[in-house]
């Protein structure tokens, strides 16, 4: 079954572009806008909508098949790759994507993303938003050609068996903390709440104080709302490297007796933090988050370090999980490119018995999403993270429901 036609649209995402480094720098927000410059390249303002460009491939039959592009909210940040703006960007897809697909047989998912995916294979290296939409576009291709599921196919070729349970669906707040865990608590996540604590002053505390008292107050809200005495979801609260910039990147004991303080506050939930710091630097990054996961080992703090910052492709997550940089480390999905690295990666979290969390971000597109659950079931990550948008329901039905779906065909064909 051949590949006769590349077909592309702009669209939009479930969120927005946030320029991350005026944030920290202490831009104000006003309602949904931020005001003040942005500082990162590429930025028209702190805030912009969010774009994405739908790749649909046409096959033999008449069957068209689609993915879609899309960048992490905060583009342009930690080493990632430039804003991705769809004007800029369809007509690479085009010129440069469609001449390589068009004519190709949907025989094999690896071997087309990899074509796509690889620089040596490709020619060039490609954003890794186009990498990461027309992969998506090709996995679907291939199952079409095949009539299997897309998880079936990641299967087949990995290696791996289909889940035959739900995976734990992480759900994030955005900045409505509040309103948002009630949210979550009703439709019972199994992780939650993200938090969105990027900011010392006003969300962490100069002294942690802030982030203390929404612990508290998000345990005792469980507690009060839940209907059943087993519901015991995990904390996981991101950070966005607050907790080094309160008590000092390199000051490992003071922020290892912080997050003693929040494991204590926390309970009878587990907690999970990540990025407790962020050095603005790959290599530092890791180095400092290893030792923190050293010290907070070796004085049985029971938290969980996630890494986030820095660790942004399949080579970053692959060095972090070799140098137990983190307990749990984040496959932020459109940072790696292709498709084909997130199976790698969380299959190679697992060799190494290091946490995986197939995340990704409120800036992708309810097709990401789905395409996302189906490489879950086939390889299943430790958490998969519900999106995209920010207001819990949106994101959690799209991942819940696609879970589902996959969970009632494949038992029923079986």
């Amino acid at each position: 079954m051949k590949i006769t036609k590349v077909i592309c649209s702009k669209g939009r995402t479930g969120f927005f572009f946030d320029d991350q480094r005026a944030i920290k720098k202490g831009a104000v927000s006003d309602g949904a806008a931020y005001v003040g410059k942005p500082v990162t390249d590429g930025f028209t303002s702190i805030r912009q909508a969010g774009e994405a460009i739908s790749v649909m491939l046409v096959l033999e039959d008449g069957q068209i098949a689609y993915g879609d592009c899309a960048a992490v909210q905060y583009s342009g940040a930690g080493g990632r790759d430039p804003l991705f703006l769809a004007e800029d960007f369809i007509p690479v897809i085009e010129k440069e994507i469609a001449p390589m697909l068009i004519g190709q047989e949907a025989d094999s998912f690896r071997r087309l993303a990899e074509m796509i995916d690889h620089p040596e294979k490709a020619g060039k290296k490609f954003h890794t938003a186009i990498r990461y939409g027309v992969t998506q576009a090709i996995l679907d291709a291939v199952a079409k050609a095949k009539h299997e599921m897309m998880c079936d196919v990641i299967a087949e070729e990995y290696g791996t068996t289909v889940s035959d349970k739900e995976i734990p669906i992480f759900t994030q707040s955005g900045d409505n903390r509040y309103e948002n865990s009630d949210k979550m608590i009703i439709k019972q996540a199994d992780v939650l709440p993200h938090a969105l604590i990027n900011n010392v002053k006003t969300k962490l505390g100069e002294h942690g104080e802030l982030l203390e008292e929404y612990v508290a107050w998000l345990r005792d809200r469980i507690l009060k709302l839940r209907t059943r005495d087993d519901y015991l979801p995990v904390f996981h609260i991101d950070v966005y490297g607050t907790i080094g910039a309160a008590f000092g990147n390199d000051n490992y004991e003071a922020m290892a007796d912080y997050l003693a303080k929040l494991e204590k506050i926390a309970k009878p939930f587990h907690l999970r933090i990540e990025g407790p710091m962020d050095v603005e630097d790959r290599e530092l990054q890791m180095k400092a988050l290893a030792e923190l996961t050293r010290v907070v080992d070796e004085r049985g703090i029971n938290v969980e370090l996630v890494a986030d910052e820095w660790c942004n492709t399949l080579e970053d997550i692959k060095y972090f999980a070799d140098n137990k940089a983190g307990h749990m480390v984040q496959i932020k999905t459109p940072d790696l490119g292709g498709i084909n690295n997130i199976a790698e990666a969380v299959l190679y979290c697992k060799e190494k018995g290091i946490g995986a969390y197939q995340g990704g971000t409120c800036n992708e597109t309810d097709r990401s999403a789905q395409v996302c659950v189906n490489i879950a079931m086939a390889v299943q990550p430790d958490q998969i993270l519900a999106k995209p948008g920010m207001g819990v329901d949106e994101g959690y039905m799209i991942v819940y429901n696609e879970m589902q779906r996959i969970l009632a065909v494949r038992k029923a064909l079986k």
